[in-house]
């Protein structure tokens, strides 16, 4: 018996537990498309004003990841806490990189690729393809014999 069963109850986190991987590895997919085009966007307002606003998908993949690993920490607590880390990590950078664009479209600079959000976001999806794909290389990891 899990002493924390009564105050909170998580068995339907055991039913989507097994898809939370999947659905983790396809929010990290969508966080980088909406990274670029968040970035097209910057550009422009920032060729046409002096401030740039966050982008309304890219904000919403971000809280999408940060809701899920902190449920994916639930079910998976070691996995789950790296890939929490991984995401704040991003969510940090995202929030630096914004505020470097703003910097750079009132001084009328040319604004540059958010890198160290790109990394962190990379990171992110590698982390997550790791976990939800990892059935594929499961037989060659283990040292088993690949017919």
């Amino acid at each position: 018996m899990d002493p924390l069963q009564f105050l909170v109850p998580l068995d339907w986190l055991s039913v989507v537990g097994p898809i939370l991987p999947f659905a983790i590895l396809t929010m990290a997919i969508a966080n980088l498309a909406t990274r670029h085009v968040a970035h097209k966007r910057h550009v422009q307002q920032g060729q046409s004003g002096d401030s740039v606003e966050s982008y309304g998908p890219h904000v919403f993949t971000n809280v999408g990841l940060l809701l899920l690993s902190a449920l994916f920490a639930i079910d998976a607590p070691t996995g789950g806490t790296v890939l929490s880390m991984l995401v704040v990590t991003m969510l940090l950078a995202d929030l630096f990189e914004l505020e470097s664009r703003n910097v750079e479209a009132r001084n009328d600079m040319t604004i540059e690729a958010p890198k160290s959000a790109i990394v962190s976001s990379a990171l992110v999806l590698l982390y997550a393809a790791y976990y939800a794909l990892f059935f594929l290389v499961a037989d060659v990891w283990s040292g088993g014999v690949v017919a």
